[in-house]
């Protein structure tokens, strides 16, 4: 008797769902995505519930599968209330509450043992009365909830633009992060089964760009992933994480590792993990939240991704890049629109040497 194949469901059905089903279609799992964006780039690798997150009938659809997951972390509470009980959610939903706010999410982390800058919540405007103070002197104001790629952020040195910025900000619950002085960016992924199997992905170094990440880097033997990975494991288990989740850091001067935020899912910098042998990070989700065998991920070969983001007026070198040793597009079946995300390139090389050399000819070819 043929067995019965896994079903996946998933919250979200943009890039990242697309590439979390492509990695789950060959494990022999079905996928089912839960979207209300007709032309959301899952849809050509998923079966497509086009419907909002909140629609009756989508959610009954995904409480019949096996497992749940999402691409995003700003679902709404109602449709994670509708599943509940019904079917697993992973990661579940006192982590994504956590996740998805960032005063809370601080908080759990130093609960956790992890450190974090400075920060203080601004709730009100009495909060902010000594707040940039508290915080060294020098802070970002970033929203609470919502806020990506830069957005709802703004660097502040004086009480004045404090104000001013909240007062633009819409009077939003928000957080006051001190500013600091950090060596790199870095980033690791923890994934957790559930029966508390955990397995890690590699620590990669990462580079911004207007706020938005431009360049990862993976390279063997980085001298700081152990301590990432002790504290990614120290969180997880004490969040009980189903599922998996990235943590992005701050290195500072002297080698200790801050957390500055958390994503309860794949993450941007992870994409490299595609082509570089190996499993992929989502490969790695869709195993921890339905249960499969896990075990650490990280590719066998020196490895890098830069974003390909829309900028007007202004195009990608496609024939230069298809000429780059090493390289592999991904394009996300999306429309332009300045600042937004399109696609990656993934860089593969069989040396840091030569990764470093062609990473540098790969960024002169994407704006």
């Amino acid at each position: 008797m043929t067995p019965v194949p896994p079903h996946l469901g998933i919250l979200g059905g943009g890039q990242l769902a697309q590439m979390l089903a492509l990695a789950a279609l060959p494990l022999g799992v079905r996928v089912t995505v839960l979207e209300p964006d007709a032309q959301a780039p899952a849809r050509l690798c998923a079966d497509h519930l086009h419907a909002p997150y909140t629609d009756p009938a989508g959610l009954d659809a995904l409480a019949a599968c096996d497992a749940v997951t999402l691409e995003f972390e700003n679902v709404p509470a109602e449709a994670l209330s509708a599943l509940e009980g019904r079917v697993p959610v992973r990661p579940g939903r006192a982590l994504l509450e956590r996740s998805k706010h960032r005063a809370r999410e601080k908080e759990a982390l130093q609960a956790a043992g992890a450190r974090t800058a400075p920060f203080v919540a601004i709730e009100t405007g009495a909060d902010l009365d000594g707040a940039l103070g508290q915080v060294g002197g020098r802070g970002i104001l970033k929203t609470s909830e919502l806020g990506y790629d830069g957005k709802g952020q703004a660097r502040l040195s004086d009480e004045d633009g404090l104000r001013a910025a909240w007062q633009q900000m819409g009077r939003v619950p928000c957080v006051l992060e001190g500013l600091i002085d950090f060596e790199r960016e870095v980033s690791l992924a923890v994934a957790r089964g559930p029966g508390g199997r955990v397995a890690f992905g590699p620590l990669i170094e990462n580079v911004h760009r207007d706020g938005i990440l431009r360049t990862s880097v993976c390279l063997e033997g980085d001298p700081h992933e152990a301590q990432a990975r002790e504290i990614a494991g120290r969180v997880a288990a004490a969040w009980d994480l189903e599922g998996l989740m990235t943590l992005e850091f701050f290195q500072l001067a002297d080698g200790e590792l801050l957390v500055n935020e958390v994503a309860p899912r794949v993450h941007n910098s992870g994409h490299l993990t595609q082509d570089g042998g190996g499993i992929s990070q989502f490969e790695a989700q869709v195993r921890a939240v339905l249960g499969l065998p896990l075990a650490d991920w990280r590719p066998l070969l020196p490895c890098a991704m830069v974003n390909i983001i829309g900028v007007k007026d202004q195009e990608a070198d496609w024939t230069g890049i298809d000429a780059l040793a090493g390289t592999h597009l991904h394009l996300y079946h999306k429309s332009w629109r300045a600042g937004r995300k399109l696609g990656h390139v993934n860089l593969v090389a069989p040396d840091a040497a030569t990764l470093r050399e062609r990473l540098a000819r790969l960024e002169r070819l994407i704006p």
